[in-house]
C-alpha cells in the first residue's frame, strides 16, 4: 500500500475525465519514477496554466491570454461565427482547422429540465456582437442532442431580426458508419437532410 499522500494524488488523478482508479494509479507511478523530470514538468506547467488562465471576455474561450489566442489572430475571418456549447467543443471543432472564422461559447444549451434558460448562456453577448456589424454568417455549432437542437432553433429565431446568414452543421450519416449500428435519430436526420446524387 501506498502513503495517504501518494493515495490522495491518485484519487485526484481518477477524478479527471478518461481516467478510473487504476489507471490512474498507473499515472502517479509511472511520475513518481520519473519524478525528476516529468513531475516536475507537470507540476511547473499546471501551476503556470493555474496562475494565468482567464476567460475571453470576446468569445468565451479559456486560455491563458485575453483576448484569447483565437480572437487576436487577425487571420481570422471576423464576418464568421460559429456558436459551440461549451470550450471542449471549440477546441474540437479548430484542431480540425476547417473553419477559419471566430467562435461563441454559449457555456451550455437550453434546458427545461435542468433549469438552464437563455439568460444563463451567453446569448445576449452573442447577439451584441451580430448586432455591432461586420458579421455576415453565424454557425450554429450544437451537438446533435435535443437540448442542443433546442437551442439552435431558438437561436435561428434570436437572430432572425439581423441581417446575417444563420447555418447549421450537417447531421446525419457519419463517415464510415454502417446503417446497422446506428440509431433511429441519426437515421432519421439522415433521410431528412438527404440531397441529388451527382
Amino acid at each position: 500500500m501506498a502513503s495517504q499522500e501518494i493515495e490522495n494524488l491518485a484519487s485526484a488523478l481518477a477524478r479527471l475525465p478518461g481516467l478510473g482508479p487504476r489507471s490512474a494509479r498507473r499515472a502517479v507511478l509511472w511520475l513518481l519514477k520519473r519524478r525528476e523530470t516529468a513531475l516536475d514538468q507537470l507540476l511547473g506547467a499546471m501551476a503556470e496554466v493555474r496562475d494565468k488562465l482567464v476567460e475571453c471576455a470576446v468569445c468565451g474561450n479559456i486560455d491563458t491570454r485575453a483576448p484569447c489566442g483565437i480572437c487576436a489572430d487577425p487571420r481570422r475571418d471576423a464576418r464568421a461565427i460559429c456558436v459551440v456549447e461549451d470550450v471542449s467543443d471549440l477546441w474540437a471543432l479548430d484542431r480540425a482547422k476547417l473553419f477559419t472564422g471566430k467562435y461563441h461559447v454559449l457555456g451550455g444549451r437550453l434546458s427545461a429540465l435542468d433549469g438552464v434558460r437563455p439568460e444563463d448562456l451567453t446569448i445576449g453577448a452573442l447577439l451584441e456582437r451580430v448586432g455591432q456589424g461586420g458579421v455576415d454568417e453565424v454557425v450554429l455549432a450544437m451537438n446533435a442532442t435535443l437540448e442542443g437542437q433546442t437551442t439552435a432553433h431558438y437561436l435561428a429565431e434570436r437572430l432572425e431580426d439581423f441581417p446575417v446568414r444563420v447555418t447549421q452543421l450537417a447531421h446525419g450519416l457519419p463517415v464510415g458508419g454502417e446503417l446497422d449500428y446506428l440509431d433511429e435519430g441519426t437515421l432519421a436526420q439522415a433521410l431528412r437532410a438527404r440531397r441529388p446524387v451527382g
